[in-house]
């Protein structure tokens, strides 16, 4: 355990190279699965460390359940599984999960954490793109996505997919976690200096947000085509064909999706209905720049301006839109209204996008060189898509 702790020197917070506090960034995972911190039933792969997360791989079984559940202080995962598991599924060769199931999948990937080291997890951006209900759970957990300080043991998933059933098989990966040391502290100060270098978010009109941004910046919904894009959205098709996890860039968006096109403005500004239940894919007004040094996720703004969810995969890893010309990149919003239609109109708040500074640099960035599906994204689907080609 020295090895590991030893990855943290006890560094002065003004460091620019190193904070004792934060989330651990690639070469800090990476030396977690070299030293076992993190382990795996099989080995873990370099195209699972991002800038700083880990993907984790679903593993060879999943257990149809009869509904969600939280094992709680006093039980293992397993112990529920026996009072709520349906049958069990042979992920090996692939199986479908059918949408509107619940699934829970025991993951590949397993923790051995320090003390004053946790984790949150998330689903990946193609997860949330695809509607796929995702949350993981741990032995004699309180809370979904959140692995305590020192935790030892296996992770599982709950898979839910919502809108498509699924193909999956044993290594896909669905969600990501985060690894931080002690409690995330990222100051005011230090956020207007890095926003002073590049600002972090840019509204249509190009000017650059200013708030108080340690309690995160405000993005708001584009139903007119900020971005110039005459389409706006989509929402999913009901009764859609099956979704292969593998198959990338391979169905006609067409069989799956409806596009939606900016809607007119009788009073104000203009609005879509959304129908209850009904899934959305909608981007922001403003354009998002993740420095090095920093990541992001998106939060919910306020429960009270509207019955509706946006943005499962709430994760932005450092370098996403950065450096761009023009500058940084629309957010992708997964959006889903419940029990009643809701008016959406432009400009709408949907979410905060709240920072926090790293241990140190990634040795990796976000963006194309190192695969990332959506490095200058726009209003993009999930990359199982073939691009939309609007029909004139």
């Amino acid at each position: 355990m020295s090895e590991t702790v030893s990855l943290f020197p006890d560094l002065p917070a003004e460091s620019p190279e190193q904070s004792a506090f934060g989330i651990l960034p690639a070469q800090a995972i990476r030396a977690f699965v070299a030293s076992g911190v993190i382990g795996a039933d099989e080995p873990v792969t370099a195209a699972q460390i991002q800038p700083a997360s880990l993907d984790l791989r679903l593993g060879p079984t999943a257990w149809r359940v009869q509904a969600s559940f939280l094992p709680g202080t006093g039980a293992p995962v397993e112990r529920k599984l026996k009072e709520l598991a349906m049958h069990e599924i042979d992920l090996s060769a692939g199986a479908v999960l059918e949408k509107g199931c619940v699934y829970i999948v025991p993951l590949m990937e397993t923790l051995r954490l320090p003390e004053k080291i946790a984790a949150t997890a998330n689903p990946k951006s193609t997860t949330g793109r695809l509607d796929i209900f995702t949350r993981l759970i741990t032995d004699y957990g309180a809370a979904f996505e959140h692995v305590r300080e020192g935790y030892q043991g296996r992770l599982y998933l709950e898979v839910s997919p919502r809108t498509f059933s699924i193909l999956a098989r044993a290594g896909d990966r669905l969600n990501q976690i985060r690894l931080r040391r002690g409690a995330p502290r990222t100051f005011d100060t230090v956020l207007h200096r890095s926003a002073e270098k590049e600002p972090l978010v840019f509204h249509p009109d190009a000017a650059p947000a200013k708030a108080d941004i340690a309690k995160g910046l405000h993005l708001t919904i584009d139903l007119e085509g900020a971005h110039g894009e005459n389409v706006i959205g989509f929402r999913a098709r009901p009764h859609a064909p099956l979704v292969d996890l593998r198959r990338i860039g391979h169905y006609e968006p067409e069989a799956f999706w409806e596009p939606l096109y900016a809607p007119r403005a009788k009073h104000g500004r203009a609005g879509l209905i959304l129908n209850p239940d009904d899934f959305y894919i909608l981007a922001t007004r403003e354009r998002v720049s993740i420095p090095p040094d920093l990541a992001a996720e998106m939060m919910p703004y306020d429960p009270a301006i509207g019955e509706f969810r946006i943005h499962y995969a709430g994760f932005f890893d450092p370098g996403f839109g950065h450096g761009l010309e023009p500058a940084g990149t629309p957010a992708v919003l997964e959006v889903r209204s419940h029990e009643v239609p809701f008016l959406m109109e432009d400009g709408q708040a949907v979410g905060r996008l709240v920072f926090e500074s790293l241990t140190a640099p990634p040795e990796l960035l976000y963006g194309a060189d190192i695969g990332s599906s959506y490095a200058r994204q726009g209003l993009k689907l999930s990359k199982h898509f073939k691009p939309f080609t609007p029909r004139g």
